[in-house]
């Protein structure tokens, strides 16, 4: 198959796109998709598939955000790689990162002697996605094969070789894993293979392979951008890239000392902006007040003040 020219209607059939989805949860939704495929002989072990899909969804969750989500797995298929599609009116919580339900499920199974395959699909799908006005023809598609047909023109792309869709928080999530199983335990080795194994399968291999060379020569290859500054070598980024990066789940590379550039993650935003927020508060409670009189020290201790009170009231008499 020539990728350059394939788009997503060559993996996906009517047959394999569900308008209204029964389940209301995730599992037996993702269930549901891949009971289609099993109708169609796209896939011939229901049950391995489901664990190898929610073994991936524990890890970090599929959705995209703005509605949509894209479980995978990465197991033998009866061809190159099976596509199931399904809608949900009502939504279906799926821990998305912007906190709405997802109401459009894309799932995704692909065949691993097939490298790279899923990548280009994920990057045509994210070109796509990113858009509101194709967003609005997915959601608002008045039948099965009007939703069918939107999706099926959606063509294949390439990742840009320094700038890989949604792989930010996958790569960020392995530098993790790597650090972990240096010092973890044996008890605990097993279980971090194994989500280090989920993580290197769904990545290009030339990105692991920078990765790895960086991992070996400076024991991490991620970096964050805080305040267009590149925490690992104290650099300024150009401002076209570090607003780029602002809210962002892209990866780039920095141009000074070639680390993987990624937005920090919500939490530390917003402990940063906290911290922020409590030095300015200490400045002001610390800044000298201006006065007419005499100092006067303040005791904060109500049962002081209530003596003190006592005593004031003992002169008077």
């Amino acid at each position: 198959m020539n990728l350059k020219e394939a788009s997503f209607g060559e993996f996906l059939k009517p047959s394999q796109v569900i308008f209204d989805l029964k389940s209301h949860e995730k599992v037996e939704a993702i269930e549901e998709l891949l009971d289609s495929l099993v109708k169609q002989k796209l896939i011939s072990s229901k049950n391995l598939t489901l664990t190898r899909i929610i073994d991936r969804e524990n890890l970090e969750s599929t959705a995209l955000g703005h509605g949509i989500a894209v479980p995978h797995a990465r197991v033998d298929t009866e061809g190159q790689m099976a596509v199931a599609v399904g809608r949900s009116a009502e939504g279906i919580d799926f821990s998305a990162p912007d906190g709405r339900p997802v109401h459009l499920i894309i799932l995704v199974v692909w065949n691993p002697t097939i490298p790279g395959l899923f990548n280009h699909l994920f990057a045509g799908l994210a070109s796509f996605l990113i858009k509101p006005d194709n967003r609005d023809r997915l959601f608002n598609a008045r039948d099965k094969n009007e939703l069918y047909n939107v999706l099926a023109q959606i063509p294949l792309a390439f990742p840009y070789e320094d700038r890989i869709v949604n792989r930010a928080s996958l790569l960020r999530k392995l530098q993790e894993i790597e650090l972990k199983i240096r010092r973890a335990p044996e008890a605990r080795q097993e279980e971090l293979q194994k989500h280090r194994a989920l993580i290197r399968e769904e990545l290009d291999q030339s990105l692991l392979a920078r990765f790895d060379l960086l991992m070996d020569r400076y024991g991490y290859a991620v970096s964050e951008v805080i305040d267009g500054v590149c925490q690992s070598c104290n650099m300024s980024v150009s401002t076209q890239m570090a607003s780029a990066i602002e809210e962002s789940n892209d990866i780039y590379i920095c141009e000074n000392c070639g680390k993987y550039l990624v937005s920090p993650g919500k939490k530390e935003k917003v402990v940063t902006k906290e911290k922020a927020e409590r030095e300015k508060e200490k400045e002001k409670v610390e800044r000298p007040k201006k006065t007419t009189g005499p100092a006067v020290k303040v005791r904060p201790s109500k049962k002081v003040s209530a003596g003190q009170s006592k005593a004031e009231k003992s002169r008077k008499h």
